[in-house]
Formats: C-alpha cells, structure tokens, sequence
C-alpha cells in the first residue's frame, strides 16, 4: 500500500510565480507573448498531480480565448517559427582573471 503522503496533491515547485502570470492572462487580452505563456503552463501542468486551482483556470483561459489545447499548440508553433518570443536576459560575463 502507498504510504499517505502519495496520495495527496502536490505543490509545484513555481506554483507561486505561475499564478502571477496566470492571473496577468486572465486579466489581459490574447498577444503573441500571452499565447506562448499560456502553452507553457498547459504544458507545465499536464498530468501535474496537485496545484488543480492554476489547472482549472487554465482550463477556464481556453475556453474564454475560444481555443482548444490543439489549437492553442498550433498557434503557438505558428507565433514560435516567426517570431522570438522569449530572449535571454543576462549581463554575466566570464571572468577569466
């Protein structure tokens, strides 16, 4: 028998950075950089054993943009081929000295 603790829902390690953004979608009207965010965290919690409120809301972002998940991945490969959505931001440099 699997011991208590494994039957719970977990808490994803970004849940709280996650809800940031999700709450953002929510607010905010479909662009480019919404779309790519928002297949992210499709992916993220796909078959994610726990964090079911960002699940149900993700959920509830689908249906109020009017896309399924597969079309939510084709638009997404679509904006990707085209564009660059996400860039590195870093000011490291090597230090060799």
């Amino acid at each position: 028998m699997a011991p208590e603790n494994s039957l719970k829902d977990q808490r994803h390690p970004q849940q709280d950075r996650d809800r940031n953004t999700l709450n953002r979608l929510l607010r905010e009207e479909p662009n480019a950089l919404n779309w790519a965010e928002l297949a992210r965290l499709r992916i993220r919690y796909a078959g994610f054993p726990g964090s079911r409120d960002i699940q149900k809301d993700l959920d509830k972002l689908l249906e109020k943009w009017g896309v399924t998940e597969a079309q939510l991945f084709e638009k997404t490969r679509e904006i990707h081929a085209t564009q660059k959505i996400y860039t590195v931001r870093t000011n490291k440099k090597e230090d060799w000295t």
